[in-house]
């Protein structure tokens, strides 16, 4: 099982930079999708269906323009599971949940800390997601939650650790909530494979960044220990250019 995930930053101008001849080319079985920035009803769903996801699903955030997520499989889910049910997490629309055979997938894209206010929404958000999590994978123990944690786990996974140690997205706090989900069960399928610096998913449009592979390792597939042996490979897609972010992808046997 082939399982993708992407920050679209905006479904509907990825579309308009070519999105669905890439998704046809790089053709998983079932793609993530985060800050898709539309409503349903401003979609036009045709263009997955025909390309091989007939069965998508949206979760919009409640403001327009803003957040939400979705998944799109080629295969029908037995179960589609829309946010939490923590109203504090799910008006902005950063869960969703596709359980198939073997495996259950979530389209996660946890808030930024641009400000004060936001930094406590989002550690708020963490601790709440880690309990949701620990209860949820003591049902459902194969579980593949990909997505834009917001987060650099380790040095490595950013351009310039020293200068960001007090940016939102390297905090201590942001990286010891990593570490910890992380020990609760869960493996960095990307570090499975890969121990090098400079792999990055995310780069600021400032200053050539991405030219320069200035970038921050944002986005994860995180996935449960049961399912460690059926790793069969996790890559970062960096020459997808549709958004500010890049896609990474986690094989399954």
């Amino acid at each position: 099982m082939k399982i993708i995930s992407y920050n679209v930053n905006g479904i509907r101008a990825a579309l308009r930079k070519g999105f669905i001849d890439w998704l046809k080319s790089a053709n998983p079985d079932v793609i993530c999708l985060q800050e898709i920035k539309a409503q349903v009803d401003q979609l036009d769903l045709s263009v997955f269906e025909k390309a091989g996801y007939r069965y998508n699903y949206w979760f919009s955030a409640q403001k327009k323009g803003y957040s939400g997520v979705a998944i799109l499989s080629k295969t029908e889910p037995s179960k589609v599971v829309f946010g939490t049910g923590i109203e504090s997490m799910d008006f902005e629309g950063r869960n969703i949940r596709a359980d198939f055979e073997g495996v259950s997938i979530m389209s996660l894209y946890l808030p930024s800390g641009t400000n004060l206010a936001r930094l406590k929404h989002k550690l708020e958000y963490m601790d709440l997601f880690q309990n949701y999590i620990d209860k949820l994978k003591k049902e459902i123990p194969n579980l593949v939650i990909c997505g834009d944690y917001n987060i650099c786990h380790e040095a490595i996974d950013i351009h310039d650790p020293v200068r960001n140690k007090n940016i939102s997205g390297f905090l201590p706090e942001e990286r010891s909530w990593m570490s910890n989900f992380l020990n609760n069960g869960f493996v960095d399928a990307f570090r499975e494979f890969n121990s090098e610096p400079h792999n990055y998913s995310w780069w600021s449009y400032r200053a050539n960044s991405r030219q320069n592979n200035k970038g921050w390792r944002l986005d994860y597939t995180l996935i449960t220990k049961p399912l460690q042996e059926k790793l069969k490979r996790a890559v970062i897609l960096s020459e997808a250019m549709h958004s500010d972010h890049c896609p990474v992808l986690v094989e399954l046997k």
